[in-house]
């Protein structure tokens, strides 16, 4: 088991996702906009959740995700471990077994894991968003999604002449 920055943005996300979830399902382009997290990025952490049973998807007009068990049955291991391809103990051990020459370390770390997790295990995600509502609520107010591209100017309207004929139209006064 791991702990990096997408275990630390799935938390994240799926703290919004809690915190936001009477406002009914959260889009991931709101999630983008608030915590500058890349859309591409979102999708796929998503996708690890889902598939984890921790959240569940709506699809169409004001479609988006939101919790698919009870706030206070997810703890940050469930999260992490949907997200995180594990550290395998077991592996580990077997290539130390192969090498015997090398200092075997593997019960260590197979040790830190397991206190590392049963920690994980003990932080629900309600304590997480209770702590963020006692520090002054949401993360951000809902944004809505930035546009992906940059509007087109509007053309200009042309009052000038387009040919040599028009010109010829013109009232020139003269000298």
């Amino acid at each position: 088991m791991r702990l990096t920055t997408k275990g630390r943005s799935a938390v994240t996300a799926m703290i919004d996702v809690a915190l936001r979830e009477a406002d009914g399902p959260v889009s991931l382009s709101s999630l983008s906009a608030r915590h500058g997290i890349s859309l591409s990025y979102l999708e796929l952490l998503f996708g690890k959740l889902r598939r984890a049973n921790l959240v569940s998807a709506t699809r169409g007009p004001g479609g988006g995700y939101s919790l698919a068990r009870p706030v206070d049955s997810i703890t940050v291991a469930d999260i992490i471990l949907a997200i995180e391809e594990g550290y395998d103990d077991e592996l580990a051990a077997r290539e130390d077994a192969a090498n015997p020459q090398k200092c075997s370390t593997s019960e260590l770390w197979a040790q830190a894991n397991r206190q590392i997790m049963e920690f994980l295990g003990s932080v629900s995600l309600r304590s997480l968003v209770d702590d963020q509502i006692a520090k002054g609520g949401p993360v951000r107010p809902t944004a809505k999604a930035k546009p992906l591209h940059k509007p087109l100017p509007r053309p200009l309207k042309v009052v000038a002449p387009n040919s040599v004929f028009a010109l010829g139209k013109l009232a020139i006064p003269k000298r």
